[in-house]
């Protein structure tokens, strides 16, 4: 990890500082060790699982781009990652029946997907019991952040979104401001507050 905290200032720059205030938090809140697996939902480039990459055996980073996973491909080898495992996949498509995780992670995804509430169940399904889903995205916002055209959501009111992790079977629901993105719109500069949402599947063994 000392050489990728010395080397990637150029690479994703742009998300850097949001991955390491979500990595910090996550780790913070979260039991990690290396004898848990990970998923990386949306992993973009994989900057938040390179940030956690020493805190698990092994993260399946599943994105729905094949650039992106070919991306995750080289910086993996450039780095020596070898517990990465990139997987070209769409929860939203099909259920992925390869394997289940201690954990679960997603950055500024949720808010691009349609029914969230099929990829929720997707991410218990996936999870072992006791493993926990962590959540990074935007409070409910104006539509700014996007502007016209975006067909997603405008960021989430984080007391609806725990009801329905909930409805699922999720317990022990938390969710703390993380981070705050700031954007320059026709010289104006807006803030978006980022938070971080933390869920435990119930332990069915208690």
């Amino acid at each position: 990890m000392d050489e990728f905290e010395m080397n990637y200032g150029g690479w994703d720059s742009i998300h850097r500082e949001r991955s390491k205030a979500i990595a910090k938090d996550l780790l913070k809140r979260t039991p990690m060790n290396l004898g848990m697996t990970a998923l990386d939902y949306g992993a973009g480039t994989g900057i938040l699982s390179a940030l956690l990459s020493d805190k698990f055996s092994e993260i399946t980073l599943m994105d729905i781009d094949p650039e992106m996973i070919e991306t995750i491909k080289e910086i993996a080898s450039k780095y020596n990652l070898k517990n990465f495992h990139p997987v070209l996949f769409d929860l939203g498509q099909s259920p992925y029946q390869t394997k289940t995780f201690d954990c679960i992670f997603t950055q500024m995804v949720l808010h691009h997907i349609p029914n969230t509430e099929l990829l929720l169940n997707r991410f218990y399904e996936l999870l072992n019991p006791g493993g926990h889903l962590a959540i990074a995205d935007l409070y409910s916002e104006d539509g700014s952040f996007h502007g016209k055209g975006f067909t997603g959501h405008n960021g989430f009111d984080v007391k609806i979104l725990k009801q329905e992790l909930e409805r699922i079977g999720f317990v022990d629901i938390t969710a703390e401001q993380c981070f705050t993105m700031s954007r320059t719109q026709n010289g104006v500069v807006r803030e978006y507050p980022i938070f971080l949402l933390i869920a435990t599947k119930r332990n069915v063994s208690k």
